[in-house]
């Protein structure tokens, strides 16, 4: 009697814990949340369709820069911080092909075609724009 009543606790306790791996969550496999973008699109009244990064800040390239190389460094760097991630992911409606390129410092600034993606220092909120045109080689980064 005693085997059978220990044997039943057992069972309880095991399901309770979820050690079957059950719909409990303990053991099972659960689906891992989906990855956020690193550069998704957003629609502009002026530009149309531009790129944005994941925390909705707009994008930009330099056209000082060659392919998967930056050119901005320093007090460029200042005004213009690099997009950097390790691994990129397009969000919907993004045209052309993301990678990373190595940055002097190590790591790895978000491309698009080869081409460095960068921030505005003075662009303080999403959707502002206030980098385009910047010195005639600076632009917001258009989705065709």
């Amino acid at each position: 009697m005693r085997m059978a009543i220990a044997a039943a606790l057992g069972a309880v306790l095991l399901a309770a814990c979820g050690g079957s791996g059950g719909a409990s969550g303990y053991g099972a496999a659960s689906a891992a949340p989906a990855a956020k973008p690193t550069v998704m699109t957003a629609n502009d009244a002026k530009l149309g369709k531009i790129l944005v990064a994941a925390n909705g800040m707009t994008l930009y390239t330099f056209d000082k820069d060659t392919k998967d190389t930056s050119n901005c460094y320093d007090a460029c760097e200042k005004n213009w911080p690099a997009l950097k991630a390790s691994d990129t992911l397009a969000g919907q409606g993004v045209s052309g092909t993301l990678g990373t390129t190595a940055r002097k410092d190590g790591s790895k600034q978000v491309t698009l075609g080869g081409k460095p993606l960068y921030f505005y220092q003075a662009d303080q909120k999403v959707g502002d724009t206030l980098g385009n045109g910047v010195g005639g080689v600076w632009h917001v980064v258009v989705n065709p």
